[in-house]
């Protein structure tokens, strides 16, 4: 399949790219960055979202659109003014892929557009109460998606992403911080360690994402595992595996964590014959691995 692919060049986009490519899709990926680069399989469309090169675009003929572009800078993206921007730009682009016969579209949301009840959080029956700008906007881009005329014909799947880690993640992530930690003999100190995140490796993103679009999926699907990892057992598994589990520290009090449980309901991704390939350790190694280049 021809995909064109936004921020392919971060993090999660990255990841969809090298895992896309091996599956032998062809893909064009939008650049802010000029370049005349690309190979094989892969071109470079020289432009942004708020100006998207439509020439090169139309030249390419996309049939499929993996739209994961946005601010993502940790302590900058929850609240950043900038978030606005992007549903304007993302509006319009993928409008403007509608028009010229793009007929499946997967867009990234985030977990944290649902309320945080304590349980599995699930796409038909959790309710929705996002609490940041960022988690506001990513959810009234969905609606208004909904809405466009542009997109009556097309697949669009809105990927409520849970919680990814691994290699490229910034370095500010929490497992990145503390394997630099760790390894400097630096304690990490733990504010919510009994907290509950749903942790899913990179590479069992981007299989997910694919799946999705393969599928030609419609509607909303939570992009996580359905199972949940205590923020202290991945510090510890962490910690041990860099043969320094003491270093490791917990407080007395726990902070009250606004975020305590956050596990998907899976049920839909795992319907499409997908499931996670990557465990957490393995997952860790690879992130250390990483890390140390």
């Amino acid at each position: 399949m021809r995909i064109l692919v936004t921020g392919g060049s971060g993090f999660v986009g990255s990841a969809v790219v090298r895992t896309a490519v091996a599956q032998g899709h062809t893909l064009a990926i939008l650049s802010r960055t000029p370049s005349t680069g690309g190979n094989g399989n892969v071109q470079i469309l020289n432009g942004n979202l708020s100006d998207p090169p439509w020439d090169a675009i139309a030249a390419f003929a996309p049939e499929a659109c993996i739209h994961s572009a946005w601010i993502a800078t940790p302590g900058v993206y929850l609240e950043s003014p900038e978030n606005e921007a992007w549903v304007e730009w993302s509006l319009k682009f993928l409008a403007g892929l509608g028009r010229r016969g793009v007929r499946r579209i997967v867009s990234l949301g985030t977990c944290i557009e649902y309320r945080i009840t304590g349980g599995r959080l699930s796409e038909s029956s959790t309710p929705l109460a996002p609490a940041s700008r960022y988690a506001r906007c990513k959810a009234d881009l969905y609606v208004r998606l909904r809405e466009l005329p542009e997109l009556k014909e097309c697949s669009l799947a809105w990927g409520r992403l849970f919680y990814p880690y691994g290699a490229g993640e910034h370095p500010a992530r929490f497992a990145s911080s503390a394997i630099v930690k760790i390894r400097a003999g630096e304690r990490v100190f733990l504010k919510t360690p009994h907290s509950i995140k749903d942790y899913i490796h990179i590479d069992d993103v981007a299989r997910a994402i694919l799946t999705v679009m393969d599928a030609g999926f419609d509607g909303a699907i939570n992009l996580g595992t359905g199972e949940g990892i205590q923020i202290e057992t991945m510090a510890r598994t962490l910690a041990g595996l860099l043969g320094r589990p003491e270093l490791v520290e917990t407080p007395e009090v726990v902070a009250v964590d606004p975020l305590d449980y956050v596990v998907a309901d899976a049920s839909r991704l795992r319907g499409l014959d997908w499931k996670p390939q990557v465990g957490l350790e393995s997952g860790l190694l690879r992130l250390i691995e990483a890390v140390s280049r």
